[in-house]
C-alpha cells in the first residue's frame, strides 16, 4: 500500500462513517492516524454526541473485533483482562478471557472505574500483552483501545492518572455539530430512539485484516527530515519552559507526534512530512500531556490556548 491509496482509503471511510455520524471527519482522521501508527484514542464529550456510535462505525468500517467494556465503579481488573479460573471436574485452572482479548477495545465511561482497573489496561496499550497470574498473554497485533469520558460529570469519577492519560496518542474533544449536520442526524436516525444498526445503514469493513497491516507499514516508510524532527523536539521543550505550564510534553510525546506527523502525511497522499502535518495534530497529541498551573487556572487560562501560543512561538522550518 502507498500513500495514495492511503489517501484514497481514509476518503471512502471518512464519507462511509459520516453517513452514520455526521460531522465526523477530522475526529475520523485522528482515530485513522492513531490506528496506523499503533496509537490510542481518547474521546471526551458530554453525552449524546457520537462518541460511542463514532468508536463502532470506525471498527467497522475497520474491519477491526470490537469489544467492549462498560466502565463502573465496581468494575474489577478481572473483568477487564480475565483470569485462571479453577474447574473441578479437571482439577485445574483455565484461562477465562476478558474482553480486553480482541482487536479494537471500546471503554466507555473510562473515568467512571477506579484507578486499579484503569492501571489494568496500562500494560495492554503499551506492551500489546496482559499478565494474568504471572503469566504473560500476547495481544493481537491490530489492537486498539477507544475510551471515552464525560467531562462534566464529576461525581463518582476517577480522574485518570498521569502515566495512563500519556498511553493515549489523541486526546479528542467531541463537540456538537452544526445545525444542518444535526437535521441530518435526526433524520437520518428518527426511525429508534436506540443505537443505530449498523448492518441496516449499510456499513461494511473497507479493508481486510491483511490491508489493515498493510496501512502500518505505511507510515514507518514516510520520510522525516532532521529539521522536522528538530521542530517537534522544540514544541515539546517550549511546553516545558511556559510560565503557564506546570508540567509539558515528555520525549516520549515528542516521539508518538513524529510518528503520527508520518501517517498524517501518508493520509494527504506524500511520502515526506512537513510542518503542517506536526501544527495539525500538535493539539489532539499534547492537549492531556500537560498541566496548567494553579495560578493559569485562576485565569481561566484554556490548555488549547497554551499550545496555539507554543505554536506561534515555535517557528516552523522552512
Amino acid at each position: 500500500m502507498n500513500p495514495d491509496q492511503v489517501q484514497q482509503l481514509l476518503s471512502d471511510l471518512t464519507q462511509r462513517i459520516e453517513r452514520v455520524v455526521m460531522g465526523s471527519a477530522t475526529n475520523t482522521r485522528l482515530c485513522f492516524v492513531s490506528f496506523m501508527v499503533k496509537g490510542h484514542v481518547l474521546l471526551e464529550g458530554v453525552p449524546g454526541v457520537g462518541k460511542t456510535l463514532l468508536a463502532r462505525c470506525f471498527a467497522r468500517c475497520m474491519g477491526l473485533r470490537l469489544r467492549r467494556v462498560q466502565c463502573t465503579p465496581d468494575l474489577m481488573p478481572g473483568d477487564v483482562i480475565g483470569a485462571n479460573v479453577f474447574d473441578f471436574r479437571t482439577q485445574t485452572f483455565t484461562l477465562t478471557k476478558g474482553p480486553i482479548f480482541t482487536e479494537f477495545l471500546l471503554t466507555d465511561e473510562i473515568n467512571r472505574t477506579p484507578p486499579k482497573t484503569q492501571s489494568a489496561l496500562l500494560e495492554a496499550m503499551q506492551e500489546r500483552s496482559v499478565t494474568i497470574d504471572g503469566e504473560t498473554h500476547p495481544l493481537s497485533e491490530r489492537f486498539m483501545v477507544m475510551a471515552t469520558q464525560n467531562p462534566v460529570e464529576h461525581e463518582g469519577t476517577y480522574p485518570l492518572p498521569e502515566a495512563q492519560l500519556d498511553r493515549f496518542l489523541f486526546k479528542v474533544e467531541v463537540g456538537y455539530p452544526i445545525e444542518e449536520q444535526e437535521v441530518h442526524a435526526v433524520i437520518t436516525h428518527a426511525a429508534s430512539s436506540g443505537t443505530p444498526d449498523l448492518d441496516q445503514l449499510g456499513l461494511e469493513p473497507l479493508v481486510s485484516p491483511p490491508e489493515a497491516d498493510a496501512l502500518r507499514v505505511v507510515a514507518s516508510s514516510v520520510r522525516l527530515e532532521p529539521s522536522i524532527a528538530h521542530y517537534v523536539v522544540q514544541l515539546a521543550r517550549a511546553t516545558r519552559d511556559h510560565s503557564s505550564l506546570m508540567v509539558g510534553l515528555s520525549p516520549r510525546a515528542a516521539t508518538m507526534l513524529a510518528a503520527a506527523a508520518r501517517a498524517n502525511a501518508a493520509c494527504e497522499g506524500r511520502d515526506f512530512v512537513i510542518p503542517d502535518d506536526v501544527k495539525a495534530l500538535f493539539l489532539p497529541a499534547a492537549r492531556h500531556r500537560v498541566i496548567v498551573t494553579p495560578a493559569a487556572e485562576m485565569d481561566d487560562v484554556r490548555t488549547d490556548d497554551v499550545l496555539l501560543q507554543v505554536l506561534q512561538q515555535v517557528p516552523a522550518p522552512r
